[in-house]
């Protein structure tokens, strides 16, 4: 019988003026807040339904836990600590199966991509799926043999550092598979970038 699959997205709630200063400080908060909004409602309208997995929100601060967030959706509260210790939780606390923690600052994540992760952990140990800025945009566990004993310690987060050092922090002969990179959008730059693209898929696809 084949285990649950389950798919965290860790996502920040959005509010004017918090989170995403970068992007803010490069578009104005409001247009910042409202991509926020509008990114999350896509993810959670793509991959909160999809009944290859069982979908998860890991929310921050977890007060908004409790909120109304989607049909298809579980909630939880993130917890205390840094984006290892968060993550990590995550991991120890799902039911068994195998485990994707994705961001919900990525734009362009589509449901091929979560599958992809899954088909990876069956045949690697973890799944990794880069970001452009050097960390890393999906994180996946088979979780078969628990979790990996020194996974994130030494981990310097929110920088291009991040993906390195957690490669860094696993166990010898720990198999890893890598997806495709993908760029988060933190600043006016990657936003201008991201409409660049969606501008040429659009393009493309025009009769």
């Amino acid at each position: 019988m084949r285990r649950q699959r389950h798919l965290v997205v860790f996502l920040r709630t959005p509010r004017l003026g918090r989170g995403k200063s970068r992007l803010a400080a490069g578009i104005g908060p409001l247009a910042a807040l409202r991509f926020q909004r509008a990114t999350l409602a896509r993810l959670l309208r793509l991959l909160g339904r999809d009944r290859r997995w069982r979908c998860h929100l890991a929310v921050t601060p977890d007060r908004e836990a409790h909120r109304r967030w989607g049909q298809g959706t579980e909630p939880r509260g993130q917890g205390s600590g840094d984006l290892g210790r968060r993550m990590a939780r995550v991991f120890r606390e799902l039911p068994p199966g195998p485990a994707l923690i994705i961001g919900s600052d990525i734009p362009e994540i589509t449901a091929a991509h979560v599958a992809a992760g899954f088909r990876a952990l069956g045949h690697s140990e973890g799944v990794f799926g880069p970001a452009v800025d050097g960390g890393y945009w999906l994180i996946g566990l088979s979780r078969r043999r628990g979790m990996p004993h020194g996974l994130f310690a030494g981990v310097r987060w929110s920088t291009r550092h991040a993906l390195a050092d957690t490669l860094a922090s696993l166990p010898p002969g720990f198999r890893a598979a890598m997806l495709e990179t993908l760029e988060d959008v933190d600043d006016a730059a990657s936003y201008r970038r991201f409409l660049a693209r969606r501008l040429s898929r659009r393009a493309a696809d025009a009769p």
